[in-house]
């Protein structure tokens, strides 16, 4: 069964470019929308897996009257699974040069080696040995 997340995006070139090549992750799709970018914006997670990113100001036609969480605020965390400690340190540094925020810096806490990171629009995500 294909599988799809959601997430708000308030400028979708910004958010391609952090996805692409900061998460290396690939997009989904062939229909080219105004701004030269994919429509809708998805990249592939897994099989069968894809994020869609929506722009805020178009997410209420999904969300219905569920409002959009303020910058800030976070509802989901989103793991991006990793072969080596190696590789959670190599994400993070893309993170930290792409100008987003590490919330956590690599480490173990106790429960395998990870790193927790913002997206540009605040999305918090963990890269993480799995």
């Amino acid at each position: 069964m294909p599988f799809t997340v959601a997430l708000p995006v308030q400028d979708r070139r910004v958010a391609h470019d952090f996805y692409r090549r900061v998460l290396d992750l690939e997009t989904v799709g062939s229909e080219i929308a105004d701004d030269g970018l994919p429509e809708p914006l998805q990249f592939a997670l897994g099989p069968d897996v894809t994020l869609m990113l929506i722009p805020r100001d178009g997410f209420g036609f999904v969300s219905a009257d569920h409002e959009v969480a303020p910058d800030g605020v976070s509802e989901c965390l989103l793991a991006l699974g990793v072969a080596t400690p190696a590789e959670v340190d190599a994400v993070t540094e893309r993170v930290r040069s792409a100008g987003t925020a590490v919330k956590v810096e690599p480490g173990d806490p106790g429960w395998g080696y990870q790193s927790t990171f913002t997206d540009p629009d605040g999305h918090l995500w963990m890269a993480a040995v799995v």
